[in-house]
């Protein structure tokens, strides 16, 4: 027995040992990798919460003080939306202190960057403590949720705008067949695929006998949106590629796609209805993937000179990797000279603020089809809308920036 007692606290001490180590590894630049690691926790606790909380909360009397107790369901949204609001509170407490650092001397340069075993320590505190406030606060966090899902999707939109036209600028850049052929052959296979994928939707959402006439207006739309981007991307004024169009026909096509199969199950115009579980399930796979890779790439590109996280008077063009490769890099860092930050710290917060939301109400099904469809996700109204609303934005936003260098060549876009 003492033995085994000593050997327990061998292990244990090791592991403390071990992960402290690793959190003090974290240096500048993989600190953004790190965020997105806190943040890949904080889903992974969401989905397990989700799964197994319920009974736990049910026995809470501040969160189970109804006449009459609701349904499971209930409480697995309580659960998710419990550890959203933690995370949300954690990150947007983050931004707020980042606001208005300028240069790599300020003292709130160093929290950004390190201290991560008091970060993660309050980020868990945080997440607890969210179990104890009253159900009127997780109601209200939920009804914001929803607009701050939106401004997340937005985000995504404009994330996507600068990944299609930095590959297109890196391509063209090169100035040789090779890659002028495989920006033509990647263009051809979105397309494809863009056409190929409609032809799906029409099988799948118009079914014969049926009145699907706000099924049928979406994917026509769609349609000629792509067409629409396809001939302002060729105008001889705008001089562009069909690449940046043919992959955001194809983003357009997976928003129309992603709309209808939200639509509720007893919907006579949704033909997956007899798939409904193998829907939801990838369509909550995909919503969390592209949520991930959202807040990835948003680390990724924060220090670019084309991303929407350099601040105005950032440094432009920054060449260096986002994880350091040799020492000489990392003394790099060390220098006592006040250099500027190359991002902005605070908005780089907001965009995991808002990713929480998001990912809380594809967990949740928007909140509004916990209850009528069981353990399906991403399912209702509200979430068809908040797709083709998605889809309208992608497409403005797309052709304005096709269109912006022309009608104001003065201003840098």
């Amino acid at each position: 027995m003492w033995a085994a007692s000593c050997l327990a606290s061998c292990c244990a001490a090791c592991a403390c040992e071990a992960c402290r180590t690793a959190v003090g590894s974290i240096g500048r630049r993989s600190a953004r990798i790190a965020y997105c690691g806190l943040f890949a926790l904080s889903l992974f606790a969401s989905w397990a919460l989700r799964e197994v909380a319920a009974p736990l909360l049910q026995s809470i009397p501040w969160i189970n003080h109804f006449h009459k107790t609701p349904d499971r369901e209930w409480f697995e949204t309580d659960a998710v939306l419990r550890v959203s609001l933690g995370n949300f509170l954690f990150f947007t407490i983050l931004a707020v202190i980042m606001a208005g650092i300028k240069d790599q001397k300020d003292p709130r340069d160093k929290i950004h960057h390190g201290g991560w075993m008091a970060k993660i320590f309050c980020w868990a505190v945080i997440v607890f403590l969210m179990f104890f406030v009253p159900n009127g606060v997780v109601s209200f966090y939920e009804s914001i949720s929803k607009f701050g899902s939106g401004l997340f999707l937005l985000v995504q939109v404009v994330l996507l705008l600068d990944f299609v036209h930095g590959w297109n600028e890196n391509w063209v850049a090169k100035d040789e067949q090779f890659w002028y052929m495989a920006l033509l052959v990647v263009s051809v296979v979105c397309y494809i695929a863009t056409f190929s994928f409609s032809g799906l939707l029409f099988h799948w959402f118009t079914p014969s006998g049926h009145d699907c006439g706000l099924n049928l207006f979406f994917i026509v739309f769609t349609l000629i949106l792509v067409f629409a981007f396809a001939i302002v991307a060729l105008h001889p004024k705008i001089n562009g590629s069909l690449l940046p169009a043919s992959v955001i026909s194809l983003y357009c096509i997976y928003l129309c796609y992603s709309g209808l199969s939200s639509e509720p199950r007893d919907y006579e115009c949704n033909g997956l209805h007899n798939h409904s579980k193998a829907v939801s399930t990838g369509s909550l796979t995909l919503g969390l993937l592209t949520t991930v890779l959202s807040v990835v790439y948003s680390a990724v590109r924060a220090g670019s000179s084309a991303t929407v996280l350099s601040p105005p008077d950032s440094p432009r063009g920054t060449d260096k990797p986002l994880l350091p490769f040799s020492k000489a890099d990392e003394q790099e860092d060390k220098k006592d000279v006040p250099r500027p930050v190359t991002y902005s710290y605070s908005f780089f917060h907001l965009i995991f603020s808002l990713a929480s939301m998001y990912s809380a109400m594809l967990l949740t099904g928007w909140s509004t089809s916990v209850g009528e469809s069981g353990k399906l996700v991403d399912v209702g109204w509200p979430s068809v809308w908040v797709r083709i609303a998605t889809q309208w934005a992608t497409a403005v936003l797309f052709i304005w920036s096709l269109v912006a260098p022309i009608l104001f060549p003065d201003r840098e876009f």
